[in-house]
């Protein structure tokens, strides 16, 4: 039985990128952990702060970069 070697090759790296690369998906984003390392806290005057840490893709950045472009082109014409 003769193999691809070329083939078999090439489906490896392909295994192995996609094993590499991949994130977990979170309620945030895309990123290395599945949950996120996010510091909550209140300060002195009562109000509430939310730091998280990066992810590689939020999900707000893929819904402003699929949503159409806002056409708010002004007519100068009088």
């Amino acid at each position: 039985m003769r193999y691809n070697f070329r083939m078999i090759n090439q489906i490896l790296f392909l295994l192995f990128t996609l094993t590499v690369l991949s994130g977990c998906f979170n309620e945030r984003g895309v990123s290395m952990h599945y949950y996120n390392d996010c510091e909550e806290y209140y300060d002195v005057q009562g109000y509430y702060h939310k730091k998280c840490g990066d992810n590689l893709v939020n999900y707000s950045d893929i819904k402003k970069a699929i949503a159409p472009a806002s056409s708010n082109i002004e007519s100068k014409v009088w």
